[in-house]
């Protein structure tokens, strides 16, 4: 079952529920904007107030939420650098499990985050928690591991999916998977802004502008500023005139704002969402970590280029499980490599510079990749209804089914 028409509509909900309690769990800046995303939603459409719990960042703190501990300790990737904070990550999904069970709230939502918040789930399952638990973003079972759905199964009760390919994953264990869109689509791209934002920081109207964005963990930053800093210091050999902007998030800006600079040319660096889409329309092309930020310059309509590394030994694991052919989204949707990406061995100072140089200085090159990243943002909307809305559409649902029920 793949629609929310698995679940039959009510309006009837028991009298001695004033309020609404809500559970979210994110633990990674990406999953701290959609949840204040879905949040907003929530509390436009619900037809009593919220009381949301849980763990979130900057953005869900904006729309009520009192975090249980900050989100910074969690947005670790890789082998290597998980190990290490392996005691911390068991204590943070150990209170996390202790709130959601003592706190009773009417439903739980754990956003993004694959491996932690599914333990976060079974921890939840095993101590008895009674209402539905939904995933906010699947897990990339259709890329790696695709046995992962059973395990899923078992602790998840429905999937909010943000790819129009995904649901169709969980059809063999009956999970219940609902397309809703992918957030990313609702985001404010700011056009218009870039004139502004270059007076701002003393960028001449016709000056090269290049947008770096190394990453929202420590670890990408560890393993992609040095390579990112080297392909600055040789593009600035070719574009003498080059300025570069560098938007980042809290947990990373310190490490950000020392490693540029060593850099060879000063750096505009910025924080918060209203920035990042201003220097994204300021911008001529982009040199950015792989992730949600790709599908963020692809709706704002800047050329990008990725880079990714790893730890060695993620990678070595890594590979053994890849099933899929490229790394950034846009490529996956449309088959076919638009965004050059250049992963582990071939992330190099050499290969990034040849390719940004090309949209630096090739407009049909430029216009090209415009072109068809437009058409990949079109196949993560749905026609009439943002994706907040119908995420907080279907969660509404369950929460009001399972207290009728109660």
């Amino acid at each position: 079952m793949t629609t929310t028409d698995h679940y039959s509509q009510t309006n009837f909900i028991k009298p001695d529920v004033a309020r609404y309690r809500i559970m979210l769990v994110a633990g990674e800046p990406s999953g701290d904007a959609l949840g204040g995303q879905l949040m907003m939603a929530l509390n436009q459409m619900a037809d009593r107030p919220i009381d949301f719990i849980g763990v979130g960042g900057e953005a869900m703190t904006a729309q009520g939420l009192d975090s249980l501990y900050p989100i910074d300790d969690l947005a670790v990737m890789g082998l290597r650098e998980i190990v290490p904070r392996l005691p911390i990550l068991l204590n943070r999904i150990r209170r996390a499990v202790d709130h959601g069970i003592e706190s009773t709230p009417h439903l739980a939502i754990l956003i993004d985050s694959g491996d932690f918040n599914y333990r976060v789930a079974r921890g939840l399952k095993r101590k008895g928690f009674k209402a539905p638990v939904v995933k906010f973003v699947s897990p990339q079972i259709w890329a790696s591991r695709p046995n992962r759905v059973f395990g899923l199964a078992k602790v998840f009760d429905h999937v909010l999916a943000l790819l129009p390919f995904e649901p169709k994953f969980y059809d063999r264990v009956n999970l219940p998977t609902t397309f809703v869109g992918h957030p990313v689509t609702e985001r404010g791209t700011a056009r218009g802004q870039g004139p502004a934002f270059r007076e701002r920081h003393n960028i001449p109207g016709d000056a090269k502008l290049l947008c770096v964005l190394p990453g929202s963990r420590i670890n990408e930053i560890h393993y992609l500023m040095p390579v990112f800093g080297e392909t600055v210091k040789r593009l600035a050999q070719s574009f003498p005139d080059l300025h570069i902007v560098v938007p980042t998030v809290p947990n990373v800006a310190a490490e950000v704002k020392r490693a540029v600079t060593q850099w060879p040319k000063a750096c505009v660096v910025t924080e918060g969402e209203s920035a990042k889409f201003a220097a994204f329309d300021a911008s001529d092309a982009a040199l950015a970590a792989s992730g949600t930020v790709a599908l963020e310059l692809a709706l704002a309509g800047v050329p990008t280029v990725i880079g990714y590394k790893v730890g060695w030994l993620t990678a070595a694991i890594a590979r053994r499980f890849i099933t899929v052919p490229y790394g950034t989204l846009t490529n996956l949707l449309l088959e076919r490599e638009v965004v050059p990406e250049f992963v582990q061995e071939r992330c190099t100072p050499e290969a990034l510079q040849a390719s940004v140089t090309i949209l630096l200085t090739d407009p049909n090159a430029r216009t090209t990749q415009i072109n068809q990243l437009k058409e990949a943002i079109e196949m993560l909307r749905i026609k009439g209804q943002r994706p907040s809305e119908r995420a907080a559409e279907t969660v509404l649902t369950l929460m009001r089914n399972h207290i009728a029920a109660a």
